[in-house]
């Protein structure tokens, strides 16, 4: 019985994903390892060890610095395995995680970067609506109205994509660099659309974060259908919403290189169409 409760009991694993971060834990004695290719071959040999028993596993991102803060704030003393263990548990509630489905340890280390990326995107851009307050004019709250804006035109945008594999970008500039959301959603035939919640959280909250802030941004749909070339549709952020591209800015904003500014070759088999217009039934009031 008790084997069979161990089986039943999830597991997580905290990974350091490079040798910066390997090297930032080996100065508590009691991390052990020396060597971070070593150490990723022992971590995956743990995975491997208890997807085999039949155990759920989760792999969270393990940050250094993170921890001495968390250590810092419990009133933990970090150099301790249960100390880690605590702080693991901590991230695999709050932080940035992957479920172990079986893949190698060179194919989850990124899964978890890119993961851990998006939750940071997410958390700024809920930072910076929160931080707008309400609207001096009506009183709304401009963080939650913008937010409900950038739902309805999500929402729009995929209902008028129509069905097929839909890669959705979203990007807008802040003070500090680019704010940058992907979505992916793959809408059936009966119009059903299927995507992860977190996704389309994320991808709504950046987009709320650039109406809100009345900064430039913009849009691209790109759509996977069979038997037909892969349609790449644009829109701008202005005005508190998204207005449509036509074609030849779409072709353009595709084919120039954004570092150098010199063309690039459009890709074969590509349609670049103009956005479709978003503002038909509007919400009645919104900031």
């Amino acid at each position: 019985m008790r084997r069979a409760l161990r089986r039943e009991a999830p597991s997580t694993v905290g990974l350091l994903v490079d040798a910066e971060d390997f090297a930032a834990m080996r100065r508590y004695r009691s991390f052990t390892f020396d060597d971070h290719s070593v150490y990723l071959q022992q971590v995956e040999s743990l995975l491997r060890t208890l997807a085999a028993q039949g155990r759920h596993t989760t792999v969270a991102l393990f940050d250094p610095a993170d921890y001495a803060e968390f250590c810092r704030e419990s009133g933990l003393h970090p150099d301790t395995g249960g100390s880690r263990s605590r702080f693991t548990a901590e991230v695999a509630a709050t932080g940035a995680t992957v479920a172990y489905a079986g893949q190698p340890i060179e194919a989850l280390i990124p899964l978890l970067v890119s993961r851990a990326v998006r939750r940071a995107t997410w958390e700024y851009a809920t930072m910076l609506l929160a931080d707008l307050g309400d609207c001096a004019d009506c009183g709304q709250d401009i963080g939650r109205a913008a937010f409900d804006r950038a739902a309805h035109l999500l929402a729009r945008l995929l209902e008028t994509a129509g069905p097929g594999t839909h890669h959705v970008v979203c990007s807008t500039p802040t003070e500090g660099g680019q704010l940058l959301a992907v979505l992916h959603v793959t809408r059936e035939p009966d119009g059903h659309a299927r995507l992860e919640s977190s996704e389309g959280a994320e991808f709504t909250t950046v987009l709320a974060a650039g109406i809100a802030r009345e900064v430039p941004g913009g849009v691209v749909l790109r759509t996977t259908a069979p038997r037909r070339p892969d349609r790449v549709h644009g829109w701008r952020l202005a005005r508190g919403g998204l207005v449509p591209l036509t074609a030849a800015e779409v072709f353009d904003a595709y084919c120039t290189d954004a570092g150098t500014g010199g063309p690039v070759p459009p890709e074969p088999g590509v349609e670049y169409c103009a956005g479709f217009d978003l503002a038909a039934e509007e919400p009645e009031e919104h900031h």
